[in-house]
């Protein structure tokens, strides 16, 4: 006998509320992102918890943590919601049109040069929306397990989830100083010369902490971890503060600006690592997201390379 969940579970609307509710991490968000008022949100969210028969989340430290049931719900939502967007774009192709919703979810360090590969895509399909999460490596993961995305970028694409992925761009690590740090004036370095120094660090669960610690794992090495920072913005300030020295990628100097800043010419560095597309294995590709993928491998790498080779 086939099942008649869909009777109960709602209407598309309300598939949409969800992820909406999902995506920005509560009801007040989705309310603001959808145009809806809290109470809507909430009534439509009661009413899918009631449909399924099991709370769709719970409320921690006023965070939505979503149950089990809620994330079997959100993928569902997504392969549903993704079926009529690949209808529509079918539709659209028809008409010799592009049109549909492209989903990034990156790790931070990424948001320096995503714009750059996105802007001329877009510029060529002015019809599509883009949606881009940014967040750390745990949290992107976390994303990728949900399969909520068309697209995820990591420098350390986890190794535990079935996916498939293109290397993409070289990204270098490089130690950076304020310019009037007293080693910016030598000519060479080694990693010995860093070690006494206090370094600023990115937090557990950052790609960028991953290179560093398994670079330091594999040479035998320790730095003098003095400051943990949750974001490469607030490093580069803390840096340029005088609060010690860092190792960042070169992309967050050469599209986020590096005035007041030097590369340490260190011998061991730069840590050289990779950017990687990754897509779950699991998950069928919408039109628009083989668009862009191929445009990433014929000439979005290609563009991002050349500039970062010119800086």
């Amino acid at each position: 006998m086939s099942s008649r969940l869909h009777a109960h579970v709602g209407t598309l609307r309300q598939l949409e509320i969800l992820l909406a509710v999902h995506d920005q991490g509560g009801i007040n968000g989705a309310a603001r992102a959808l145009y809806l008022t809290q109470p809507t949100v909430s009534t439509q969210m009661k009413k899918l918890s009631e449909a399924i028969g099991a709370p769709l989340y719970h409320v921690v430290q006023r965070k939505l943590v979503f149950t089990d049931e809620g994330l079997e719900l959100v993928r569902t939502a997504v392969e549903v919601l993704d079926s009529f967007a690949r209808l529509d774009q079918t539709l659209s192709n028809m008409r010799d049109l592009k049109s549909g919703t492209l989903r990034l979810a990156v790790v931070n360090t990424s948001q320096y040069f995503i714009p750059h590969l996105l802007g001329p895509f877009c510029e060529r399909y002015p019809g599509i929306d883009v949606q881009l999460k940014v967040g750390n490596r745990q949290q992107t993961i976390e994303r990728l397990r949900q399969g909520v995305d068309d697209f995820y970028v990591f420098s350390h694409p986890p190794r535990d989830i079935d996916t498939q992925s293109i290397e993409f761009l070289d990204n270098p690590l490089v130690a950076i100083a304020h310019e009037d740090h007293p080693l910016a004036t030598r000519k060479r370095l080694s990693l010995k010369d860093l070690a006494e120094e206090p370094f600023l660090i990115r937090e557990q669960g950052s790609g960028t902490r991953h290179a560093i610690e398994e670079f330091l794992r594999e040479r035998g090495a320790q730095l003098n971890f003095r400051m943990t920072i949750e974001s490469n913005e607030a490093i580069k300030h803390s840096v340029l503060s005088k609060l010690g020295i860092s190792i960042l990628s070169a992309h967050t100097l050469t599209y986020g600006g590096s005035a007041g800043l030097v590369k340490l010419p260190v011998r061991e560095l730069p840590i050289m690592a990779h950017w990687f597309f990754v897509w779950s294995s699991t998950t069928r590709r919408t039109v628009i997201a083989s668009e862009f993928l191929e445009y990433v491998q014929e000439e979005g790498r290609q563009a991002l390379q050349t500039e970062l080779t010119r800086n």
